[in-house]
C-alpha cells in the first residue's frame, strides 16, 4: 500500500466552505484540484459535515438546497456515482427545488470534496451510515432517495438498511444490476486498481466515458465533467485519491446489491437509458464474457422483475446519465412517479 499523509482535521461542527472558484485560466493540460476539489466550482453552496468514522475525523461534502418554489414538505436525497460529483447533480437540484423539494446532495467519504482517508474498510453499509448521520444532523427524518450510477448500489443498501426512512426510491442506471464476479469477471486486486487510477488522465476518461456511456456521441457540456475528475486525479493529492479510488473499486465489484432486491419495500422507481453498457471489470473480463455484460436494454427489465413494487421508465438512445444527456426529458418522468400517489 502506498504511503499516504493525512491532512484531514478534526472538527466538530457544520462548516460552511469557502466559495470555491475554478481557476481563471486553465493551463493547456487542463486544471488540477485539490484532494477534496478544492479549485472545483459548486453549483450551490458547498457545506461540510464532521464525522468520526472508523476512528477517523472526516468530513462529508454536502449541498442542502431547499425548495425555491412552493415548497411541499417532502425531501430527496441525491446520491452520485463512481465517476461523478454531487456537482454533477446540479440540473436535478434545480428542477427538484423549483418543485417543492429540500434537496441534499451529499459527496460519499472516499469522493470529490470529501475525505480520503489513508485507512478505510469501505462498503456501502458504512457509506449508508455516513449518510443516515448527515441526515439526522440536517433534522431529515424521512426522503425520496434518488441514486445514479454506484449511487444506485448505494441507494440501494440504504433503502435495505433504514426502510422506515426511505420515502421513495429511484435508481438511474445503476451499477450492480448484475453481479460481474459470478459472471466470470477476473479480480482485479486493490494493488492492481491502484496502479490503473495513477494512469487516469482526461483523454481516457472522455474516451471510456463516450464509448460506455454514451453509445459513441458526446456533447461539450460534458468536458467540464471530465475535467473534474481528471483535475482531481492529477492535483496534489493524486496517490490519496487513486488509492481511495481503488478501495471503492474492490468494494463496488465484492459486494453485490443483485441478490436483495428481492428485499426492497419502497416503491421504486428504475430510469434506465439502454444505450449504457457500464459493468465494472468488462476491460478485463474474457471476449465471450464481455459480450454478455452491461447490457441495460435487458438488464432494467429484469431487475424490474425483481423489485417488488417497481416501475421501469426506458429511455431509448440514451447512455449512463439521462439526467445529464438530456434532463427535460428525464426530470418530467422523475417528477410525473413522484406526484403519483403510492399504492
Amino acid at each position: 500500500m502506498p504511503r499516504l499523509t493525512t491532512r484531514w482535521k478534526p472538527s466538530l461542527f457544520l462548516l460552511a466552505a469557502l466559495p470555491l472558484f475554478a481557476q481563471a485560466e486553465n493551463p493547456p493540460e487542463g486544471p488540477a484540484y485539490g484532494p477534496q476539489l478544492e479549485g472545483f466550482k459548486y453549483p450551490y453552496t458547498l457545506k461540510h459535515f464532521s464525522l468520526q468514522s472508523q476512528g477517523k475525523a472526516l468530513q462529508m461534502g454536502y449541498m442542502d438546497v431547499p425548495a425555491q418554489g412552493k415548497a411541499n414538505g417532502r425531501s430527496v436525497v441525491l446520491m452520485h456515482g463512481k465517476n461523478f460529483c454531487a456537482a454533477t447533480w446540479g440540473d436535478s437540484i434545480k428542477t427538484l427545488s423549483e418543485a417543492g423539494y429540500r434537496v441534499i446532495a451529499p459527496d460519499q467519504i472516499g469522493f470529490c470534496t470529501s475525505s480520503k482517508p489513508d485507512h478505510y474498510q469501505y462498503s456501502f453499509q458504512q457509506l449508508a451510515n455516513n449518510t443516515n448521520a448527515l441526515l439526522k444532523a440536517l433534522g431529515v427524518q424521512k426522503a425520496v432517495v434518488l441514486g445514479h450510477s454506484t449511487g444506485g448500489m448505494l441507494a440501494t443498501r440504504y433503502a435495505l438498511q433504514f426502510p422506515d426512512q426511505v420515502e421513495r426510491l429511484a435508481m438511474v442506471n445503476p451499477i450492480g444490476l448484475e453481479d460481474w464476479k459470478a459472471l466470470g469477471v477476473p479480480y482485479r486486486s486493490v494493488d492492481q486498481w491502484y496502479e490503473r487510477e495513477l494512469k487516469l488522465s482526461a483523454d481516457g476518461i472522455r474516451t471510456y466515458e463516450r464509448n460506455t456511456y454514451y453509445g459513441g456521441r458526446w456533447k461539450p457540456e460534458f468536458e467540464r465533467w471530465v475535467d473534474m475528475l481528471a483535475g482531481l486525479n492529477k492535483g496534489p493529492g493524486h496517490q490519496q485519491v487513486a488509492w481511495n479510488s481503488a478501495l471503492i473499486y474492490d468494494m463496488i465489484f465484492t459486494q453485490p446489491v443483485y441478490y436483495e432486491f428481492k428485499d426492497l419495500k419502497a416503491p421504486t422507481l428504475l430510469l434506465i437509458g439502454t444505450s449504457d453498457t457500464t459493468a465494472i471489470g468488462s476491460d478485463i473480463a474474457p471476449p465471450a464474457v464481455k459480450a454478455k455484460l452491461g447490457r441495460y436494454d435487458v438488464l432494467g427489465k429484469q431487475v424490474a422483475q425483481l423489485i417488488p413494487r417497481s416501475t421501469l421508465v426506458e429511455f431509448p438512445n440514451l447512455g449512463h446519465a439521462p439526467q445529464m444527456e438530456e434532463p427535460d426529458r428525464f426530470h418530467k418522468a422523475l417528477l410525473g412517479w413522484l406526484d403519483k400517489p403510492i399504492p
